[in-house]
């Protein structure tokens, strides 16, 4: 069998973000960046065209073709935080230099590209017993921007 990976349709910063990545998520490597031939529908001869690229692990291609298709959150990655630090970093580097803000966990970076920045603490708080704390904590996510891990447990207790 061959292999499942994501492929997403940009404008023209398919590199631009491969390459913003490759700075802020660790285990991401760009392999290739190959150019447009003549005669590429949206695309001018010679540019970033077609990007290969690990994010963390996950093969994904990124592609320069025109404005005819956005991204939009239909799609996102889920970035998994191990505490609140890693969450406030992600969560201020994502949403830095244009990139806007949404709610439980999700935000859009500059380029277009749906991200939710979840803690860890959030599957194992949703998986307890207690089904009014549960509610208590989803009720408390819906409410938040950036997920605070505080804030859910708080949520959870009652408090």
């Amino acid at each position: 069998m061959g292999i499942v990976r994501p492929h997403l349709w940009f404008d023209d910063q398919a590199a631009s973000a491969a390459r913003f990545y490759a700075d802020v998520i660790p285990n991401t490597v760009i392999h290739s960046i190959t150019t447009a031939p003549p005669g590429t529908p949206g695309v001018a001869e010679g540019a970033e065209f077609i990007v290969e690229l690990t994010i963390d692990g996950m093969r994904v291609t990124f592609l320069n073709a025109g404005p005819v298709f956005t991204l939009d959150e239909a799609f996102s990655f889920v970035l998994d935080c191990q505490d609140q630090a890693e969450v406030d970093h992600y969560w201020e580097t994502l949403t830095a230099d244009g990139g806007r803000p949404s709610q439980c966990g999700w935000l859009v970076d500059k380029f277009g590209v749906s991200w939710q920045v979840v803690p860890v603490q959030l599957d194992d708080v949703m998986s307890r017993p207690d089904a009014d704390g549960v509610a208590r904590a989803m009720a408390a996510m819906l409410t938040m921007g950036k997920l605070d891990i505080a804030g859910l447990e708080a949520a959870y207790r009652g408090g």
